[in-house]
């Protein structure tokens, strides 16, 4: 069956752009006449450009708390013939490994759950939060337990609400090596926990082993490490890799570089069959993720009609 496309929102209020973010309604307009089947939200300021009474909107979506407010944005969605994939939670600033007191964590995941089910939001995409050197300060043993036993809770949280959870493993952040993965799958347990695949993720993480701490630990190609995943993938992000990471201002990697199809190194052809079959029975989205394009909608208007041209070709 063929998949619907999404585009992820925040690569309009973020980076390049974070000085010039367009309305949440006017990326809606334009992902609509690029036919697209909807957008993947990211729970962060500035979209979709609700503020605080005070103009703050730091701590967006909170700022959304107005069920009102939160139906007009759903009806809008709906008005435009559009979906949502999936919400990025917004829990930046939490501590998951090196503590043990994750309630403000499932607190704030409790809130983001509300958020998804009031604008009928299927599914909420996490991270482990904090980078890979958090490895130096707490023991695998007690980091793991920690990761476990706080996102069982909070699939317990999401399962009340009719969501499904998704993992997205990153450079960027700790559990970074193929078999943490799998660690970690196995042990939260939950049917609706899974991993969220990106292929420039994919490609830094088990292929390149960007960022991992100790012994590196990976794969000889996508196909090998999604192999090793099969079954545990609920969603997919596509997105290029030149197996390189982004630099901060003292050159020191910080998370994949993620490009427009077609101008990495990636080989899609061979790559999304292995990724269908990674995938549990049930995934309809792929979303385009263009963090940090310059040129983001002249690249979206490009990957849209390469990723159609895949999902004819693999349907």
């Amino acid at each position: 069956m063929a998949k619907r496309i999404s585009i992820g929102t925040w690569v309009f209020a973020t980076g390049p752009h974070a000085d010039r973010a367009e309305p949440f309604g006017t990326v809606c307009d334009r992902v609509k006449a690029l036919k697209f089947d909807g957008v993947e939200l990211a729970a962060l300021a500035p979209n979709p450009n609700a503020s605080n009474p005070d103009g703050s909107d730091a701590d967006w979506p909170w700022a959304l708390a107005d069920a009102g407010r939160r139906a007009e944005i759903r009806a809008r969605m709906t008005e435009e013939g559009l979906a949502f994939s999936a919400v990025v939670a917004n829990l930046r600033g939490e501590k998951l490994i090196n503590t043990d007191d994750p309630s403000p964590y499932i607190a704030a995941f409790q809130r983001n759950a509300a958020f998804a089910r009031d604008l009928g939001i299927p599914m909420l995409r996490i991270d482990c939060v904090q980078p890979p050197t958090v490895h130096r300060e707490v023991s695998y043993r007690t980091a793991m337990e920690r990761v476990a036993r706080t996102w069982q809770t909070c699939c317990d949280i999401a399962a009340d609400h009719g969501l499904q959870v998704t993992w997205e493993f990153e450079p960027c952040f700790a559990f970074n090596k193929p078999t943490d993965l799998l660690r970690i799958h196995d042990a939260v347990d939950k049917a609706n926990f899974g991993l969220l695949y990106d292929t420039a993720h994919g490609q830094m993480v088990g292929v390149n082993g960007a960022r991992q701490e100790g012994l590196k630990e990976v794969c000889p190609s996508q196909i090998e490490f999604l192999h090793a995943l099969r079954g545990r993938i609920n969603h997919v992000h596509l997105s290029d890799s030149d197996d390189t990471c982004q630099k901060d201002a003292s050159g020191r990697d910080i998370n994949s570089t993620r490009l427009p199809l077609g101008e990495g190194v990636l080989n899609f052809s061979r790559i999304m069959p292995a990724l269908i079959k990674a995938c549990r029975p049930g995934v309809q989205w792929w979303t385009i993720d263009l963090q940090s394009v310059p040129d983001a909608w002249a690249a979206a208007e490009v990957c849209k009609r390469r990723i159609d041209a895949l999902n004819t070709r693999f349907d």
